[in-house]
């Protein structure tokens, strides 16, 4: 506690009767009392992170098994107006705390609209009898300012009203952070931590005898032939990429639902530093005058062929030739293929 924040001794004439009782905290007050805390107790107040942290904390040793015993007085809003919270912790037992327990007061708070009414002194009251009554706890601690500690003596507590106190905070180390909580970091700041990888999605058309049918590539020589498809645009998803991606390579639209024949996945190398992810559709089966007709974006590729699958691994990388034949597979056998292996450059 602070001296901002201290009990007063006393309450104004008159106003103990109208003074609304304290109650036990539940859980549901751990928001209440850890903003108290950070408002009107910390000299620091805390973060929304840390407020979060600290009422994930609270909230389940508000339970009957945990270890925190609080009572608070409602403000006629349904807020907060005071709180006191006591953390119940083993010790060596002796003949005056025969159950090895202590209690020590960690938060005493009211709020600067409802002080000079007594309200500290209830909820520090209603604490200490449901310690002493409830739990058998004899040994009870706190930290007090200066203002504060005349009400405390009022209440049974004796000595100095400063603790002396040290904060040794060790540099972690790598098995110590794995062990610890983690730390929570705003979105944009875990989104830089995280894996980045593009997205892709095609299109698998054949001719009417299965054979598949691929574009040749005027911008890559590393992968000549291609599946009808490219890299999905912000705010795309998969299938409207791949038909937008039909249309514009073929002058092709095709029509749903979509049928996925494989989920393709290749790591970062040489020719490309993202991871990269893509799916792969059935286009569907082309008749001979829906292939003659296709209109090539000249600017991508630059023919039209239709082969049957053996033919295509002498014009193929072996990686871009198994991921075809899985597509194959797929559109055959009805079965997804997932290919892992379509890495990038590391032959």
């Amino acid at each position: 506690m602070n001296a901002n924040t201290a009990p007063t001794a006393a309450a104004e004439p008159g106003d103990t009767a109208r003074r609304p009782p304290a109650r036990a905290a539940t859980p549901a007050d751990a928001e209440g009392i850890t903003r108290m805390r950070s408002e009107h107790v910390l000299s620091k107040p805390l973060s929304e992170e840390w407020i979060r942290r600290c009422t994930d904390e609270l909230a389940p040793r508000l339970t009957p098994t945990g270890d925190a015993r609080a009572f608070v007085i409602d403000a006629p809003d349904g807020t907060m107006a005071a709180c006191a919270l006591g953390l119940v912790h083993p010790v060596l037992p002796a003949p005056a705390y025969p159950r090895g327990l202590a209690a020590r007061m960690h938060v005493v708070a009211t709020h600067p609209n409802f002080r000079r009414r007594g309200y500290a002194r209830a909820v520090v009251s209603a604490l200490l009898d449901h310690l002493a009554d409830t739990e058998q706890v004899t040994l009870l601690e706190l930290h007090a300012s200066v203002e504060a500690a005349p009400l405390y003596r009022e209440l049974g507590f004796t000595g100095s009203p400063a603790l002396m106190r040290m904060m040794r905070l060790a540099e972690p180390t790598a098995a110590s952070t794995a062990e610890s909580s983690p730390t929570w970091l705003p979105p944009e700041q875990y989104a830089e931590t995280v894996l980045k990888a593009t997205a892709f999605a095609c299109l698998y058309f054949t001719d009417e005898e299965d054979r598949p049918l691929q574009l040749h590539s005027v911008y890559s020589p590393s992968h000549p032939w291609q599946l009808v498809g490219g890299t999905m645009d912000k705010g795309e998803r998969p299938w409207e990429t791949a038909v937008r991606e039909g249309r514009e390579e073929t002058g092709l639209t095709v029509s749903g639902p979509p049928r996925l024949l494989a989920t393709v996945y290749g790591l970062p190398g040489a020719e490309w530093p993202y991871s990269t992810i893509g799916m792969v559709f059935d286009g569907g089966r082309l008749t001979a005058a829906q292939i003659r007709g296709i209109t090539l974006n000249l600017q991508e590729h630059d023919e039209v062929r239709v082969l049957p699958l053996a033919e295509w691994r002498a014009l193929m990388p072996a990686r871009d030739f198994a991921r075809l034949s899985a597509v194959e597979e797929a559109r055959r056998t009805g079965e997804a293929a997932y290919f892992g292996t379509w890495d990038w450059g590391n032959d």
